[in-house]
């Protein structure tokens, strides 16, 4: 009976010795804190919360997310490019067969298109200049105006008649010129003779003219400058 009782005893000591070795095994429970980190599934996917964190889980609010951040500045708006000026319509002329004919192969180069036309405006030619005094009274202002010619010593004059738009006005000279037609209104004036006009005369008729449309600055500019190499002929705004 003693040998049998010690030969129990010896064989659970023996067992508890080979347990404590591990030999036969360990319990999950009793695994060191390294180990047991070491044996968990997806340990690279666990995070440390922090102290707030802990606490919001805990009251079973969530925490607080982060602050978002700082919007980037917006680029800025590309500058706006002004629309270019333009001018509606400028017309040049009038101009005889030979200057129509210079002067539409010097816009050629412009390539104007349908923003450039040709018509035809009315033209006088002038062949001479009248010197008079307007009508002013019918017969007897006429009357009365030739009588203070006298009195100042002018004797050239005639009072015109018959049925046409200078009835009753007086006429003082006629000239070829401009210039000379001039100096006789300034001659007039120094013998205190007021209101003399100059009349330009000769036959109707009609010239080539040019007009232009939607034209920029930097276009009438050089039209303006080819216009002006023509005796009487201006760029000027289309009637």
């Amino acid at each position: 009976m003693l040998k049998f009782v010690f030969w129990v005893l010896l064989a659970a000591n023996a067992g508890l010795f080979a347990y404590s070795q591990g030999i036969l095994g360990k319990v999950e429970g009793s695994e060191r804190e390294p180990q047991r980190l070491k044996n968990q599934l997806a340990a690279g996917r666990m995070t440390m919360l922090t102290a707030a964190e802990v606490r919001a889980t805990a009251e079973g609010t969530p925490a607080a997310a982060p602050a978002p951040a700082a919007p980037l500045p917006a680029e800025p708006a590309p500058p706006v490019v002004p629309a270019a000026a333009t001018v509606a319509c400028m017309q040049a002329g009038a101009f005889s067969n030979a200057d129509a004919r210079r002067f539409e192969s010097r816009i050629a180069r412009f390539g104007f298109g349908e923003r450039q036309a040709r018509t035809s405006v009315a033209f006088q030619e002038v062949t001479s200049h009248l010197v008079y005094l307007p009508a002013s009274g019918g017969k007897e202002g006429a009357d009365k105006r030739a009588a203070e010619l006298k009195e100042r010593g002018v004797a050239n004059y005639f009072v015109m008649q018959g049925e046409s738009p200078l009835k009753w006005a007086i006429s003082l000279g006629v000239f070829k010129t401009d210039a000379a037609a001039q100096k006789l209104v300034a001659d007039l004036g120094r013998q205190g003779v007021r209101g003399v006009r100059v009349l330009p005369r000769g036959p109707q008729s009609t010239r080539a003219a040019w007009q232009f449309r939607n034209l920029t600055i930097e276009e009438r500019t050089s039209l303006a400058d080819i216009a002006d190499n023509f005796t009487g002929v201006q760029l000027r705004p289309c009637n």
